[in-house]
């Protein structure tokens, strides 16, 4: 595929990322104990393999990628998402000898593999002028928000990521300073009508 000389770049980096992704997901799935964690891993798999066969696919093939890449849609399954179901949390300290990663590392390694990428797909995908490199960096995007979701709730049931609630009386102070525009002014209706664009799924939905 031709491609700009900084989209060639963001994908030698995208890829390279995956290689270092798919990678210690290898190692992990081989080493992790927690069932649960182990599943997370075993379900997201293929899609970074998929999520990296595309990427070389478009940097080899002239007419880009000829798979898809699916996305999960996201399951919430806290029970309360502003407070954590555990009363303490276990402490942490790094270690600086390893011989094997516990379950705590690795899944703090995954989350924070996605949490990056997530951001570099982000910005690779605002900067891409390609319109097909632009629409596989947009979900790879959302591919990366619903694996660090799955990763997210994992580890704020095992106490490995703090959750606590917000301030209420600062919530109530900091919401009162903004008001609400109304959306049945006539300039604003005119602009709805005028430009109305194609929508594609809802904000409730996570769909490619």
């Amino acid at each position: 595929m031709r491609l700009a000389a900084h989209e060639l770049h963001d994908l030698q980096e995208l890829t390279m990322s995956c290689v270092n992704s798919i990678t210690n997901m290898g190692y992990m799935v081989q080493h992790v104990q927690d069932q649960e964690f182990k599943s997370i891993l075993e379900r997201h798999f293929p899609f970074h393999v998929r999520d990296y066969n595309m990427k070389v696919e478009f940097l080899n093939q002239m007419d880009g990628a000829k798979k898809e890449l699916s996305l999960l849609k996201e399951d919430g399954k806290l029970s309360d998402f502003t407070k954590s179901p555990v009363n303490q949390y276990p402490p942490v300290q790094p270690r600086t000898m390893v011989d094997n990663m516990n379950d705590r590392e690795m899944a703090t390694a995954y989350l924070l593999t996605l949490k990056r990428s997530g951001r570099e797909y982000a910005y690779s995908a605002m900067e891409a002028a390609n319109p097909e490199i632009r629409s596989f960096l947009q979900t790879c995007f959302m591919m990366s928000c619903s694996h660090a979701y799955d990763m997210w709730q994992y580890m704020v049931k095992k106490g490995f990521y703090p959750l606590e609630p917000a301030d209420q009386s600062m919530t109530a102070k900091i919401g009162a300073v903004y008001q609400v525009v109304p959306e049945d002014q006539e300039q604003i209706q005119q602009y709805a009508n005028q430009y109305q664009n194609p929508t594609n799924g809802s904000s409730d939905q996570l769909y490619q």
